[in-house]
């Protein structure tokens, strides 16, 4: 708290040496209020399909007639979360009045200047958790799995041949395991579990030499957008199943939409906040009373997910009362970081 002082009293001197000689000299501390913007975190996965080195003889050998000879990628949006934080409003600058005159002891900004608390220890702000992809399993090689004939074979017309058969035999080791047929049964339920795992991963090496292989990585993507006014279906950002995001001008993506709506509410403080006009000593103390706003997300012409909240930039800026700071009285105030309005309010009387 001490360190904090100090650093007011260096914000103090600062703001003084700035100021032009005919103008007042101003001691006290500058900081920003709030304005709210919107985080939509989206995760989107990506889908790679590798076509098999014998596709071509997946119909003879296999009679396998729905798979693609041909590469491809496919991208989808699987989630989306939309959260609130809050920025520093450049037309929301005051300066708190340090002084003999005011009990304002601490004053405790964001990394940006915005007013986090007075007299106070500030809400701690918890930072959104960077998205990490799951672990993914090593990727099969075939040749492991190959007998030496198979890996004798001349030519890929052959070596398919013996794939195909490999599999057919694989597939009927592990049926006449699950019926108890086979020569060598297992001695117990954990070396059966085992035996047929084996024989899985064999039969999933040697098949994606025909059906292929598809890989899935999954991103997060990051938007953000500050409200500042109703808005009716305004272009957000645009998706393509085969691009993945375009340019909002690039045709090739599906149009996303963001509607705004102020729902013309506004919380109060009780009675601690008065009218700018009949607090008659300002200590420079400011606080946001946030409106209440209704966003909804358009996918083309679906509704793809709606959210309400407040935002500072809805509703309207106080200040509070003076006497709250003066030498009566010791007021410890903590402000929510992302709207500006009161969380907690206390004073005391100075003896």
């Amino acid at each position: 708290m001490r360190r904090l002082f100090i650093t007011a009293l260096l914000a103090m001197g600062c703001a003084a040496g700035s100021m032009a000689q005919n103008e007042p000299v101003t001691q006290g501390s500058t900081y920003f209020l709030p304005r709210t913007a919107l985080r939509m975190t989206m995760l989107v996965e990506k889908t790679t399909y590798t076509p098999g080195e014998y596709a071509k003889y997946a119909e003879k050998y296999l009679k396998r007639t729905d798979i693609s000879m041909e590469p491809s990628v496919r991208y989808r949006i699987t989630g989306m979360k939309l959260t609130s934080y809050g920025v520093p409003d450049s037309t929301k600058e005051y300066t708190a009045k340090i002084d003999a005159k005011h009990s304002i002891r601490t004053i405790n900004r964001d990394e940006n200047g915005v007013l986090l608390a007075v007299n106070a220890t500030p809400r701690t702000i918890k930072q959104p958790k960077a998205f990490v992809p799951a672990p993914k399993a090593a990727p099969l090689n075939p040749k492991d799995y190959m007998s030496a004939e198979i890996l004798a074979a001349g030519n890929s017309a052959k070596t398919a041949e013996l794939c195909a058969q490999e599999i057919y035999e694989i597939r009927e080791s592990k049926s006449l395991l699950t019926k108890g047929q086979a020569d060598f049964m297992p001695k117990d339920g954990e070396q059966l579990r085992i035996m047929l795992k084996n024989l899985d991963t064999q039969e999933a090496a040697l098949t994606q030499l025909f059906e292929g292989v598809t890989v899935k990585d999954t991103v997060e993507k990051v938007i953000t957008y500050i409200p500042t006014k109703e808005v009716n279906k305004e272009l957000l950002f645009r998706f393509s199943q085969k691009l993945g995001f375009t340019d909002n001008d690039d045709l090739a993506g599906k149009p996303y939409f963001i509607t705004i709506e102020d729902l013309q509410s506004i919380p109060t403080i009780q009675t601690t906040v008065e009218d700018s006009k009949k607090v008659k000593d300002n200590a420079g103390i400011y606080v946001n009373l946030p409106g209440k706003i209704s966003i909804t997300l358009h996918r083309e012409e679906s509704v793809w997910g709606g959210y309400e909240l407040y935002a500072a930039q809805f509703g309207r800026t106080e200040a509070l009362s003076g006497n709250l700071f003066g030498k009566k009285y010791s007021t410890s105030l903590v402000l929510n970081p992302v709207t500006g309005n009161v969380e907690s309010i206390n004073t005391e009387v100075i003896k």
